[in-house]
Formats: C-alpha cells, structure tokens, sequence
C-alpha cells in the first residue's frame, strides 16, 4: 500500500470541547521560576545486559523495567529508603550512573562542580547490588571522569590533571601519570577547545579486556593564557586558563598505553610518531578496535583533511590507513564511528561503520579494517541525522535522517547491504481510509541491547515530548509518558500551540525555512511589529518541527503582547547538505547577514507586518548576526538584542573559527570584512548588549570592544554587564534567567 507524507501534530486534547477553556497569560515566573511547562521525561535509560530489561533512575533510585511490557520488574537500588543503612549518614543526591558489565555493581556520581560547560568533578560511589552497600570511592578528593573496566572490577579517572586507575577490591589508587599540572600539561582529559569544539572530555579508554588503557596528554606550554577577574572577594580573584585564539598556538597531544597489569606504560613506536605536529595538528577521537587495535583520527590544522588510522598493541611498529577523506572547504569530525561484526558464521568480519558528506549530504558507509570502501548504506540528496542502534545479528541499522523534509526527522531501518529501508514514523490514514501516512515531526530512539525493543521519544513544534516503548518492528507495547497535562495547558489553558512553518525566496532566488509565532487573536488587516530569531551559525538549525522549551514559551509570551516572533535557516545553516552549509567558507558573516536583511524586507512587504518596526536577537554566534544585521541593516532593522556575542572571529577559539575561515595571517579579509566592530558608526536603531564578565567560551572582551568602538563613534546603546555569569548566564535557581528576559522584556516593549 502507497505510504503518503503527512504533517500533523497528535491531537492529544481538544480545546473546542466541552465547557469553555480558562485562557491564561504566560508570565516569566511561569518560564523560569515555577517550571509551569517543564516537560516530563525517563531519566538514564540503560539497557541491560539480556536486551529484555531496562533500567530507569529518578531521584530516590533505579528500576528495572521489562521491554516486553513496559512494567517495574523491581527496584534495583533505592537512595536513602527507609530502614536501609539506619546507621549511616545520608547519601547524596545522586546525578547519574553506569553499571558494570557484569551487572553486580552500579558507579553513581554526585555533587557536581562544573569546570567549563561540559566538564566537572563529582564524588564517586559504588553500590554493590550483591551486599546492598555503599562505598565511596573518591576518598582524595573529587575526580572526573570516573569510569568502570569493562569486567567492572577497577576504575579509572583524572584529578588534578593526572590520570589513576583504583582496584576496586582493595580501593587502591594507581597513578598512571605524574607530570600533570594546571595550565601546564593535561593527563587523561583534553583542555578547553577540545571540549568546546570536539565535544571530547574523556581523554581516556579502556580495552575491552580492561588490560590496558589509552591516553590522551596535551602539552600546554605554548598555548597562551586568557585572565578573567571573578568577582566578589576583597580583591577579584584572577582566573587564568589556556585559550588559543585564532592564528595561535595549540597544545601538542599524543596518545599513550597503559599496561595495567603490569602496571607500566606500553612503549609503541608508531603511536609514537603520530603525535600531533606541523602536519597533523588534531586527534579529535580515538578508541579501542578490538582488545589490541587501537584507532585513532587526526587532523590538519585547516581541518580540511581527516585520516583514521589504527596500531595493533602486538605490533606496536606498524600504522594501518582504515580512512582518508578531504574536503576544500573543511572535514566534519563523524557524528558516528564505530566498529561492528558484519556476515555470520565463518563469513563475519570486522567492519568501521561511520558517517560522512563525501557526497554531498551525511550519509552511512562500510569500510574494511583494510580501508577499503565496503558498502555507502544510504544515499540520497537528504541528510542522516544519527545511528541509533546497530542489530548486528540481523545486520540492520537503525537512523534518524531529514529525509522526508529538512524541518522533520524521522527514524528508519535498513539492511547493511543498503536494502530493505522501512520507516518507522507512526502511520494514520487518510479521510477515505485507503491510504497509509507516516505522521512526521521529529523522532528519536534508544535500543535495547540486541535491538530487540526500543523506547521512541516523539515531538512537534507544538505537542510535548511522547515516550512510547516499541519493538524492532515498530510495533507498540506502551506509551510510558504522554506529557498530556502539559499538553493540556499547552493547547487549553495558554493556547501555545501556535507555531507555523513556511518558506520564502531571496532577492537571489535561495529558498529559506522559517517559522512563525503570531498573537492568539491574529488579525491578517492588522500590522504587526516582528522580533526575529537569529542563531544562523555553520550547521546549525532552528527551524525544526520540535518541541522548542524555554524561548518557546517566552515567544508565545511576546505574541500575547502584540509582536509575531520569526525564525529562519540562512545559507550556512545545516539540514539541507554540504554545498548549502558550506557556501559561507572563508567569508563568515557575509551571507549570513544578507539573509538576515532579506528576511526583514521580505516580511516588510507582508500585509500584516508593520515595516518600520522589525527587531532582531540573537545569542552567541546569533548575538554577532543580530549586531551585524543591525549595523549593515540600518535601514530595516528598528531594535536589536545580543547576547554574549562574538565581534571579531580573532577573538574567538582556533578550532571552531580556521574550521569555517582558514588562519587569519592567510584570510584577514575574510575576519576583517564582517568583524561588527567595523561598523560601529553605522548605528541607527535601539541595541541591547549582554554579555556575562565570566564567559569562558566568547569572552567579554569582544563586547568591551564593541562598546569602545560604538563610544567612539558617538552612539548611544544600552548594556548589561552580568558578574561572574558564564556563557550561558545562568544559575540554578533561575534568577538570573528571570532577570535577563525581563530585561529583554522591558527593551522590546520600550523599543520596539
């Protein structure tokens, strides 16, 4: 039977029912404070071990759950129940965990300090599922890190920049190095533009046969020093730590092996030689092939060729090439690498599974250990967006991608050999009933061990996320959360479910995505003001039929006021291939930019907008756009809104920005020509800059420019400065949330 594409959202309540609905106004308190549209969800989905059972973590402990049915098989470990442990104290609040490959043991963290935005230390705990007991494990202090041996019987983890392994038997440290030292040399964990930019802050592995472990070390000598002054104290403390800018040295990083049985580290030449130099300059991920081959990336300081290589520990003299792929503009690092057992019986191999845009769109391939080509899985000009589980003894993959339309995802299955693809979006018939319809918005998956079962998770723009059990099949078992009160306050009481999307053509012939967000009443003979949203930054996407949070809700807030919020994808925006997201190499800001005017012209010459009154914000990479549209846009940009932005790309961390602009001594144009500090003269309209004095990541230092260059030109502006606040100006209560968008609030109201 023909299956048809249909955009529809679950009508999981119905406000034209019944007695007439309480509308309510979204207030920020509502947002940011009392959590009113907080969704539900499943904490720590694990599978385990047998594939027929899950395991699920709330804040009072862990359940085992049966995939069949979706029901509490029981409770595997509770946090402080009563009448266990009478005589001890406490336990923390525990924030995550893992569980030994054997199942007999469960590593819980606690109490985390965060170091930059994806790093911290925690207090490590062992729960012993044979003895019912407790036992603390980070007795010197806290660690990082902190991961289990595959056979579950030792621990390894970093503190104060040194790598340790620990006998869990005896609780006996081991240390693996020594040389570490704060701003110095990094042991077992990657340094600030690794994490922010590779997205890697495990610098370690296990082997499968937890006999060694591979290490990372990144020396930091050459790299200079950013000081940034935290407030507070009698006299600021000054917090100093490698970040190199653009154009500027690097760490050197070299792997390493630890032989733990031996307690001494593994001399292997061609390891050796393949630490990072002039040629190669990255090792963005590594890891174990099998209990002896390890693998490993590296990469040129452009970024724009990448090889996989691996060294086998018994011959630690010989390199093997698995990968090698370049790109004019730039490599993407793989969302997914890993090797898998391809063919049954006397037939199976080891295959390299990993994704790449060597055709022009993300897609799936098969290479040998050999470094042969195997199999392109998929292929088409649309987008994978990931791998979400492997069933190796059915050979079949499952995936997400953008198939049907870049704004939606969808989930699919498909052979190995590329064959043999089904969709696994819901189905819904059509009004004559005759025709199957996949019901698109946006799907995720997490598989059970095997891939026997999987739990879904299910969202549109306007319905909050669904959770539903399933198996491979697609077949339902339960729906295991609905989020149907929040979807009722959604759709009756707040009247949120008010997203719509669309498309429009540039001056130049680009077709752009967007969405909308109007006022509740809309009135198509009114005119309207317009706030645009603005990320717009190389891959990045916005415009996608899912479940938006926090922002989601302050817009319909805005709406309620009387503006209509907008967003659109640019050129040099993701979901629509590399030739589209790659166009904006080497000349960053450029297209962005007259993009971002376009989209204001075009809604200038809609019926329902008000032209003279068009604002634009933007966060980030945003906050550079929105200050650039304003500047470069002074004739259709009324108001403008950044937060924490970037104002000169040599400013801004080596990797992310040679990636997208080359090395500033070989493209200063290209820094130069979209750098907002240049165009400070050309304010016209009302502007907003925000920036926190402890951003680590975009550092205040860009906007303290900008106010010295807009002072200069004789401009007038409004500035927030927030103490000791990070990139995401935020803390736990949410009081500093609530008063940014207050402010953000108030200035729109007042100026736009």
């Amino acid at each position: 039977m023909k299956k048809l594409i249909m955009y529809v959202t679950f009508a999981l309540v119905t406000a034209g029912s019944g007695a007439a609905a309480q509308n309510e106004n979204i207030t920020l308190e509502d947002i940011w404070t009392k959590r009113t549209f907080a969704p539900q969800g499943i904490g720590g989905i694990r599978s385990m071990a047998d594939g027929e059972h899950y395991l699920s973590m709330t804040r009072t402990g862990i359940s085992k759950y049966s995939y069949l049915t979706g029901e509490k098989v029981e409770d595997v470990c509770l946090f402080n129940a009563p009448g266990q442990r009478p005589k001890a104290k406490p336990l923390p609040v525990f924030e995550s965990y893992a569980m030994s490959a054997d199942e007999q043991k469960i590593l819980l963290s606690a109490g985390f300090e965060p170091i930059y935005r994806h790093s911290g230390v925690s207090d490590y705990y062992i729960y012993s599922l044979q003895d019912k007991t407790f036992t603390k494990i980070s007795n010197g202090g806290k660690q990082r890190l902190t991961t289990l041996s595959p056979d579950g019987t030792k621990v390894a983890f970093v503190r104060d920049n040194n790598l340790y392994w620990m006998d869990l038997g005896t609780l006996e440290e081991h240390a693996i190095t020594t040389e570490g030292k704060v701003n110095e040399v990094i042991c077992g964990t990657t340094d600030w533009v690794y994490e922010e930019e590779f997205a890697i802050t495990r610098g370690f592995q296990w082997s499968p046969d937890s006999k060694k472990i591979a290490y990372m070390v990144f020396d930091e000598h050459k790299v200079k020093e950013y000081n940034m002054q935290m407030w507070g104290e009698l006299y600021p403390e000054d917090y100093r730590y490698k970040y190199p800018k653009a154009g500027e040295d690097n760490s050197r990083v070299e792997l390493r092996v630890y032989d733990v049985e031996n307690q001494k580290g593994l001399f292997m030449p061609a390891l050796a030689e393949a630490r990072t130099n002039s040629t190669w300059e990255y090792i963005p991920r590594f890891q174990w092939a099998d209990a002896n081959t390890l693998a490993f990336m590296r990469m040129n300081r452009l970024q724009s060729h990448m090889q996989i290589l691996s060294v086998n520990a018994l011959a630690p003299n010989k390199v093997q090439m698995l990968y090698d792929e370049q790109d004019k503009a730039y490599v993407e690092v793989p969302d997914t690498w890993q090797f898998i057992t391809v063919g049954k019986g006397k037939k199976a191999q080891q295959q390299m599974l990993i994704t790449s845009e060597r055709d022009g769109y993300r897609h799936i391939y098969l290479y040998g250990m050999d470094g042969k080509l195997v199999k392109q899985v998929t292929s088409g000009e649309w987008e994978v967006c990931e791998v979400a589980g492997v069933d190796v003894k059915n050979q079949r993959l499952y995936y997400t991608s953008r198939e049907h339309h870049p704004t939606q995802k969808s989930l699919f299955v498909i052979g190995f050999d590329g064959k043999k693809k089904q969709c696994l979006n819901d189905l819904t018939r059509n009004w004559k009933n005759t025709e199957d319809r996949y019901v698109l918005g946006t799907y995720g998956a997490t598989f059970s061990n095997g891939c026997k079962y999987y739990i879904r998770t299910y969202s549109t723009a306007n319905d909050a996320p669904l959770y539903t059990l399933h198996d491979a099949g697609g077949k339902l078992i339960k729906v295991l959360e609905d989020n149907m009160e929040l979807n009722k306050k959604m759709k009756v009481e707040y009247e949120t479910h008010r997203k719509t999307f669309g498309s429009f053509t540039t001056s130049i012939g680009t077709q752009l995505n967007y969405y909308t967000i109007k006022p509740k009443n809309f009135d198509q003979n009114k005119r309207y003001p317009v706030l645009i949203y603005v990320y717009g930054g190389p891959g990045n996407q916005q415009v996608s039929d899912s479940y938006g949070g926090a922002d989601y809700y302050w817009y319909h807030m805005l709406a309620e006021k009387g503006y209509v919020v907008f967003c659109f994808d640019g050129r040099g925006t993701g979901g629509r291939g590399a030739q589209f997201k790659k166009q904006t190499y080497g000349d960053m800001g450029r297209m962005e930019c007259e993009d971002a005017i376009e989209a204001a012209r075009w809604l200038g010459q809609q019926s329902w907008v008000d032209k003279e009154r068009i604002g634009i914000w933007g966060w980030s990479f945003g906050g550079y756009l929105s200050t650039l549209s304003l500047l470069k846009g002074n004739d259709v940009f009324k108001t403008a809104i950044a937060v924490a932005p970037v104002m000169n790309w040599r400013y801004y961390d080596n990797i992310y920005t040679e990636r997208y602009l080359g090395l500033p001594q070989d493209n200063a144009k290209g820094y130069d020509d979209n750098s907002p500090l240049n165009f400070a003269d050309r304010l016209q309209g009302n502007y907003l800059l925000i920036h926190g004095t402890g951003d680590d990541n975009v550092h205040f230092q860009n906007s303290a420019e900008m106010v010295e260059r807009l002072e200069n030109a004789g401009k007038q502006f409004e500035f927030r400065i927030y103490p000791n606040k990070n990139h995401s100006i935020y803390d736990a209560t949410g009081n500093t949330r609530l008063n940014l968008y207050q402010l953000m609030t108030d200035f729109i109201l007042r100026k736009l």
